[in-house]
């Protein structure tokens, strides 16, 4: 007869096994990202053009008219009439956010048939919270370009985890 491991055991097991094989994969992830996919610039790039394209549309259909992009660069810089241009750097692309959900779900138990359509879903949410984040900072320059910072650093922080963090939970 086999020994059957208390149920203590198997939970703690399984939460050991989740947290290595997150973090070997989050540690694949920092080491490709910082020697081969940052470096070649495509993907942040393409993830930038995106993000700044779709805040665009939003903005223009709640009525704000954009400024004219100040340089060839112009993808990486948005604004609206009445504020200051945002420049979206690589880190603010939601790339690290998108993947670190993605290797998530890949590293919690869970159906495999389900993980890559939640994980794309996810990342797609992700995404256009990231846009309104973009989109709410274009219109708080045009209150009270102070305020920028605090947002930014801060209550758009807490939103975009948030969500993540919901993300998560509904998976789990």
């Amino acid at each position: 007869m086999a020994a059957v491991a208390p149920p203590s055991t198997v939970g703690r097991d399984a939460l050991v096994r989740f947290l290595i094989v997150a973090a070997v994969l989050f540690i694949g992830w920092q080491a490709l990202y910082a020697l081969i996919i940052h470096p070649w610039g495509g993907l942040d790039r393409w993830l930038i053009d995106t993000l700044t394209a779709h805040s665009g549309v939003v903005l223009r259909s709640l009525g704000y008219e954009l400024l004219q992009e100040p340089t060839s660069d112009n993808s990486r810089y948005l604004g609206v009439q009445g504020g200051s241009f945002l420049w979206i750097g690589d880190r603010c692309d939601g790339l690290s956010v998108m993947v670190v959900f993605a290797l998530f779900i890949m590293a919690f138990p869970g159906p495999w048939k389900h993980k890559p359509w939640f994980a794309l879903l996810g990342i797609l949410v992700i995404h256009a919270v990231n846009v309104l984040r973009v989109v709410a900072l274009c219109i708080v320059v045009t209150i009270d370009y102070e305020l920028l910072n605090f947002q930014h650093d801060y209550t758009f922080q807490v939103i975009v985890y948030g969500c993540v963090m919901m993300l998560w939970y509904v998976w789990v």
